[in-house]
């Protein structure tokens, strides 16, 4: 099997710009990586993420949101996920389960042990090797994103501040549950300190293991 590495924060953390620069350094290592992303990364799971993300339907029930979610997660690991490790390939996704237990499990407090449940039914059990968390104060994330159009925001940009609140302090508490597998990062240093500790947990990771010695060093993302 391959390296599954994802890539989780609050909006404007700068993980979507951090993982961008980790594959390029990762394919100049010789490894062979896939880049994609959550929702989407395939046609099936782009056309939901169109419907999840589109501020027209800010009536959507937490349920729906969820059961979308998961059929998109779904796709988008049999499709592309699940063949790339198991060419023995890296993978880097931005965004993936844990986002769900984050944002509709503490962001919409929906029970945390149903979410589990479909996730992992979903996943077919597909847990990530190693998982970064980039942290900010949420504030901070949303003023970030502030210096875009305000009307480009997506539905879930748009949320209340006390549920962009809880949502961070879900990921908090998921990173506190798994420490072996998440990395928490400041996400108000510079960028080139962030991304020089990312390549250093990504360097341990593959020691020893030979996955970027016979690897395909092609560019392919999703």
């Amino acid at each position: 099997m391959g390296l599954f590495i994802t890539f989780e924060g609050p909006e404007g953390s700068g993980k979507t710009t951090q993982l961008r620069l980790l594959a390029e350094w990762l394919r100049a290592q010789g490894c062979d990586v896939l880049t994609t992303r959550e929702p989407g990364g395939t046609p099936v799971g782009d056309a939901i993420r169109s419907l999840l993300l589109d501020p027209a339907y800010g009536e959507m029930s937490p349920a729906a949101e969820i059961l979308l979610f998961s059929a998109a997660r779904a796709q988008h690991v049999s499709e592309v996920i699940g063949p790339q490790l198991e060419r023995g390939g890296i993978v880097l996704c931005d965004r993936f389960a844990d986002s769900t237990l984050a944002y509709q499990g503490y962001g919409r407090e929906l029970p945390l042990d149903q979410l589990q449940l479909i996730t992992a039914f979903a996943t077919g059990g597909l847990t990530p090797d190693l998982t970064f968390f980039l942290d900010l104060p949420v504030i901070e994330g949303l003023r970030r994103k502030r210096r875009d159009d305000l009307d480009d925001w997506n539905r879930m940009e748009r949320q209340e501040l006390e549920f962009h609140e809880r949502v961070r302090q879900g990921y908090l508490a998921l990173a506190a549950d798994a420490p072996e597998r998440w990395v928490v990062l400041d996400g108000m240093q510079p960028v080139g300190e962030i991304q020089a500790q990312l390549r250093a947990h990504a360097a341990a990771q593959l020691q020893g293991k030979g996955k970027c010695d016979e690897a395909d060093p092609g560019n392919r993302e999703q």
